[in-house]
């Protein structure tokens, strides 16, 4: 045998052995169905396998107990609109100014050109799709309900909506399905104002008889259902949701989707956006006082046996162990945000924020300190991670196992973190609540001084405001009770300078927290 003849051999077997190594590694390549379930305003001591509170949410902790289940897993702002942008587009909130809790009548907050993730996966030959609770803002800024809607959720990367608007408090109190008004009579048409009442339409203040849930703070315009709510609007009876079937109506339409979506043979996204326990707290019938906790508590019991109810329809279309399930909520509790509906009085011994200070609006630990699970039968062994992951990661982690290779700008590929096979995860992350913004890195967090009320009254929540630096060390004092800036100035001013690089030395213009 000649050297040529050798040297060929060689060649044949090197080219085989990477053809070889090529089809090993796209056969790893797994594209799983993936669904993220968001919740709205639950804590994190609101799910049982958090060991906090005293409520039993079973499926819940099937999930959570089942995966991996984060200690330190954090949505990217205490209110709803900017975690729900972050989410979806893998970028700090406080990036874009508008990225606020927004009224019923906002534009589309994400830009149709922006990159997201259900636009990354449709890249990937995935299917998309997002039923419940949109609130990111709808066409252009001047919406006629009774056309086609247009931009909203299809153009940022979604093949399939059904949605209400904003928030189920907000008007208008309608369900829209790619695009358009569901049930809408051309003859009834819809009038929408958050500056104005229409002529003659009753209001909580101007008809206090036809209230059926009294309201506390704001939530005294339109009624709808025996339900005052924010904003007016005027017409669309036939369209109107019912309140206490929402949670049903909505597990109906993720069912079917994912039904569907299943028989293509293409991988589906669902993200599945319940409306609890936001307010009002309307359980179905056969929920309310299950929990023994009034309305807020039975919302939860409520949510809990929807998701019980989806897994098991996953189950039995035969694709739950190819499924990826992601949950988690859009930041911290609030119990009393509007209505007199008991959630105070009937709290008991559950502790909706666990042993964290603050909740919803605010920048201590459980305005954004959220339960947070990854869950993938068969695939992801249980464990308990004190990772610090946030849903801004989601992005580039989930991009990374289908194979994309583009992201959101403050994504972080955590994969092996959201798979369980390391605790590794973020350093450093830029929390914010309604405009304000604290650093965290490594087992710190530092609050910078701002002004306001350090308690926002109307629902009894800290908001972190201090004319002070704070400073916090979480490995130590997770109840943020011993302030250490005044005696760990270094580890202040690292902080501080870190915080900045990121940041910017001049912070956005703060807005200060107005509940309506």
């Amino acid at each position: 045998m000649n050297y040529r003849t050798i040297l060929f051999g060689l060649l044949i077997s090197i080219l085989f052995s990477c053809n070889e190594k090529q089809k090993e590694d796209s056969s790893e390549l797994v594209k799983p169905n993936i669904v993220i379930i968001y919740f709205d305003d639950l804590g994190y001591g609101d799910v049982s396998a958090y060991k906090s509170g005293t409520l039993s949410t079973p499926n819940l902790d099937r999930l959570v107990n089942g995966g991996v289940k984060f200690t330190n897993g954090y949505a990217s702002s205490a209110t709803c609109t900017p975690s729900r942008y972050a989410l979806l587009t893998g970028v700090y909130p406080w990036r874009n100014q508008n990225a606020k809790i927004l009224p019923g009548t906002a534009p589309l907050l994400i830009d149709t050109a922006q990159y997201t993730l259900p636009k990354m996966l449709q890249d990937q030959g995935y299917q998309t799709g997002i039923v419940g609770k949109w609130h990111l803002g709808l066409g252009s800024g001047s919406v006629d309900w009774n056309k086609k809607i247009s931009p909203g959720p299809n153009e940022v990367g979604f093949d399939y909506s059904y949605i209400l608007a904003a928030t189920q408090d907000r008007v208008p109190t309608v369900y829209i399905e790619n695009g358009q008004v569901v049930g809408l009579d051309p003859n009834d048409p819809i009038e929408v104002s958050y500056e104005k009442n229409f002529p003659g339409e009753p209001t909580a203040l101007t008809h206090p008889e036809l209230v059926e849930m009294k309201w506390h703070h704001g939530h005294n315009n339109s009624i709808v259902n025996g339900v005052p709510r924010i904003g007016f609007m005027k017409g669309g009876e036939a369209a109107k949701w019912s309140d206490v079937d929402m949670a049903d109506h909505f597990l109906e339409k993720a069912k079917e989707f994912v039904g569907e979506k299943s028989q293509s043979g293409k991988p589906f996204f669902l993200y599945y956006a319940l409306q609890q326990p936001h307010v009002p707290r309307t359980p179905h019938p056969r929920f309310v006082g299950k929990s023994g906790m009034g309305p807020r508590g039975d919302a939860i019991l409520e949510a809990d046996w929807m998701v019980g109810k989806f897994i098991e329809h996953l189950e039995e279309i035969g694709i739950l162990e190819n499924t990826l399930i992601v949950l988690s909520s859009d930041n911290g509790p609030v119990l009393n945000d509007g209505y007199y509906d008991d959630a105070v009085e009937k709290i008991g011994d559950h502790t909706p924020t666990g042993p964290l200070r603050g909740g919803k609006y605010s920048l201590f630990e459980a305005g954004t300190r959220v339960p947070f699970a990854v869950y993938w039968k068969g695939k992801i062994e249980p464990k308990t991670s004190s990772a610090l992951v946030t849903q801004i990661d989601l992005m580039a982690s989930l991009g990374t196992l289908v194979g994309a290779e583009n992201f959101g700008q403050d994504s972080e590929n955590l994969l092996d973190v959201f798979l369980g096979k390391t605790d590794r995860g973020r350093d450093e992350f830029v929390l914010e609540a309604t405009s304000r913004t604290a650093f965290r890195k490594g087992d710190w967090v530092m609050i910078p001084p701002y002004s306001g009320p350090a308690l926002q009254s109307q629902v009894n929540i800290e908001l972190g405001n201090s004319p002070e630096y704070q400073l916090y060390n979480l490995a130590e004092d997770l109840s943020q009770e011993r302030n250490l800036a005044e005696s760990n100035p270094e580890k202040l001013q690292e902080m501080i300078k870190r915080f900045e690089q990121i940041r910017g030395i001049e912070s956005a213009n703060v807005e200060e927290l107005e509940l309506k």
